[in-house]
């Protein structure tokens, strides 16, 4: 079995992604890594280059903006990377320059790779998420953070990275996967409430236009980490790779985790969550095989 990674990045040292650790946290189960590296303002693609891995491919691209709203562009840039990969893998592992893999999982992610390997009706795989806020100390709980997205992925080349490259489709219908017991530790929301303010407002300029736009970068100028719904409290471990950056931390969050900032309807289908573990009009862009 083979095993490509892959992911896109543009202006990391800017808005503070971890790409780096993200990188190392699959170059483990990987037997090679592409990674889409996109005109910046910074020093990214030095960056990229300083990591010391055989298995790293440096794919450099231009993010071409005029793709228009939705953050489409992110899409385009995650199947420039996707098309790198070499017919001789069997597998594609998809990681998000905010995204980590905690070295507890490579077991079971290697051999849900091995188990579905010959099994071509199994498209991808689904993992479950950890959505941190703000710090590390804070996890995100409720319904405005996605519970499983898919991360690895058939060497298909019919399947392609959907809108904003949070999901694959294949042939524009849903993928056919398999839950794991994996978790995705997704740290996009800690960075220095400066850096985020700044990264949001960047941001906002892939998904919108016009006077939507302003109202969405006015917003960024006004963002504060006590505005989230509901958090709880992170009591297990991060993966290792992780460790550096948690020790130089250099700001503070104090979030009330027994405040829910919820509407009325929001805040019913919260508890109804909570008392019956089930999530009523959850989007899911995959097809889960019995």
């Amino acid at each position: 079995m083979k095993v490509c990674g892959f992911t896109i990045v543009r202006n990391a040292i800017k808005y503070g992604y971890p790409v780096v650790e993200s990188i190392g946290s699959v170059l483990p189960v990987c037997d090679q890594f592409i990674v889409a590296v996109g005109k910046s303002e910074d020093n990214t693609l030095e960056l990229i280059s300083s990591i010391d891995s055989p298995k790293i491919k440096i794919v450099e691209t231009e993010w071409d903006e005029s793709l228009g709203g939705g953050g489409r562009v992110l899409a385009a840039e995650t199947n420039k990377a996707m098309d790198a990969i070499g017919s001789e893998f069997d597998w594609c592992f998809y990681i998000q320059a905010d995204e980590v893999i905690h070295e507890k999982f490579y077991p079971e992610i290697k051999n849900q790779m091995n188990l579905w390997k010959d099994a071509p009706e199994v498209e991808g795989l689904l993992f479950k998420y950890l959505h941190f806020w703000g710090t590390y100390d804070y996890v995100g709980t409720n319904r405005m953070w996605y519970r499983n997205e898919i991360r690895i992925v058939r060497n298909d080349k019919s399947i392609r990275s959907y809108k904003d490259a949070q999901g694959f489709r294949k042939n524009d219908r849903k993928l056919n996967v398999k839950p794991i017991d994996a978790y995705v530790y997704h740290y996009g929301w800690v960075r220095s409430p400066d850096t985020i303010r700044e990264k949001m407002s960047s941001f906002h300029a892939l998904y919108h236009s016009g006077e939507t736009l302003k109202e969405k970068q006015k917003q960024s100028e006004e963002f504060d980490y006590s505005q989230v719904g509901s958090v709880r409290r992170f009591t297990g471990s991060h993966p290792r790779v992780m460790k550096p950056m948690i020790e130089k931390l250099d700001w503070h969050v104090d979030i009330d985790v027994s405040r829910k900032n919820l509407d009325f309807k929001d805040y019913l289908l919260y508890l109804f969550e909570k008392a019956f573990g089930y999530r009523l009009f959850e989007y899911k862009n995959y097809k889960i095989l019995k």
